[in-house]
């Protein structure tokens, strides 16, 4: 009798809409309660009610349910804390500009970019790494290297005729109508329209009557032609002009970019009379590696030695190199490189997912202290990779490549 009764309860609470939150209930037909935010489950539902317990510090539940606390995540050395962790809600960190939280590791990730006609539909930051979607229908992305979200397409005026539609990776070509080339009037069968303005009729007579096959004819529509011809091509100076600024201001942009990166190198060299005179006499700064070439003896007298040097001074054009020949390495590539660093192999995995596995590993690694052109040269050696010692030009002693 009682279990049809507490049957009966049951089809009732349903019926009417008094379902259970936790759809779990006691022997005797009641509901089991959840746990708080902030509270964990300290005996399970079951003879009696659920008994919950306050989180302890170090555990934090953020919502209700019916589980146990959770241990409090732990910040990274190449991130700050936001927030500490309370009862409710766990530890805040964030990691510097252009890097993310990647993961249970605790550990940040340099942030991806959208390629090419894709564009940012959520930014790279504390909630994860950039995502990056496809431009739609009437969108675009012209940047090859984007951090921005895509843009609408152009629409052309009614005073303007449109060349190339809209695509993903490309915004629409409009032209204004006016600037076409008008067509000569029809001469094939040897008649053509009068025109319509003064004193026309008398000039087609004076013309006739005095025909002069030295003075050419023209009619307003040549006229009109041969103006939209001068337009066309001062169009065209203007362009050629653009070009040819933007040219130069690249250049000059290169040149910058080159000195700074000889002052630099002269800074890596040290004070030396030879690099000093080469420098106040001509302007032209020695490169390291080729003065060390020139003068071994002056070398070992340096306070600070190649093997010394930090991989994350390393000129970004030789960065590249070693990433590239790490990358197609194969079975002696980046992760055999990432093994002799140190590195275990769950990290490794993770590298493995992006896109550029040889540019997370060395850069991660860049981060440490003590990564230095010497150890990345024993590491080289030690898994049989000369190609990339040579890309990186490490010094002759103690790297043996064999």
């Amino acid at each position: 009798m009682s279990f049809f009764l507490f049957c009966a309860l049951l089809l009732l609470k349903v019926t009417f809409g008094d379902a259970c939150a936790s759809n779990q209930f006691t022997e005797s037909g009641q509901c089991c309660s959840l746990c708080p935010a902030g509270f964990g489950v300290e005996a399970k539902c079951g003879e009696q009610d659920t008994k919950c317990t306050p989180c302890l510090p170090g555990t934090f539940s953020p919502s209700e349910g019916l589980g146990h606390c959770l241990a409090c995540t732990k910040c990274p050395k190449s991130a700050s804390m936001v927030a500490s962790c309370s009862a409710n809600q766990d530890t805040q960190c964030e990691c510097e500009s252009d890097s993310f939280l990647l993961g249970n590791l605790s550990m940040c990730a340099p942030c991806s970019k959208c390629v090419h006609g894709q564009g940012v539909i959520r930014e790279c930051g504390p909630q994860g790494n950039t995502v990056c979607q496809t431009c739609g229908p009437g969108t675009f992305s012209e940047e090859h290297i984007s951090t921005k979200p895509c843009q609408m397409c152009t629409q052309c005026s009614d005073s303007e005729v449109e060349i190339r539609p809209c695509l993903p990776n490309s915004d629409t070509l409009c032209m204004d109508k006016k600037l076409h080339i008008l067509s000569r009037p029809a001469e094939s069968d040897g008649t053509r329209e009068a025109p319509n303005f003064p004193g026309a009729e008398e000039a087609i007579d004076e013309d006739e009557a005095s025909p002069s096959p030295e003075a050419p004819k023209f009619t307003p529509e040549d006229e009109g032609g041969n103006n939209n011809i001068l337009a066309y091509v001062s169009v065209l100076a203007a362009v050629v002009l653009g070009l040819l600024l933007y040219v130069a201001y690249k250049c000059w942009r290169s040149c910058k970019q080159k000195k700074a990166l000889s002052k630099a190198r002269a800074a890596e060299l040290g004070s030396s009379p030879e690099g000093e005179k080469l420098q106040s006499d001509s302007g032209v700064f020695l490169d390291s590696h080729s003065l060390q070439d020139n003068q071994p003896s002056k070398a070992t007298k340096r306070d600070s030695k190649p093997d010394n040097w930090l991989y994350i001074n390393l000129p970004p054009h030789r960065q590249e190199e070693v990433e590239r020949l790490l990358q197609e390495g194969g079975s002696q590539g980046w992760r055999e490189l990432g093994a002799e660093l140190g590195y275990e192999s769950e990290q490794l995995d993770l590298f493995g997912r992006g896109e550029a596995a040889a540019h997370t590993l060395l850069s991660n690694w860049a981060q440490k202290e003590g990564s230095t052109l010497g150890l990345l040269c024993s590491a080289l050696a030690h898994i049989e990779r000369p190609d990339v010692v040579t890309a990186l030009n490490c010094p002759a002693q103690g790297v043996s490549v064999v």
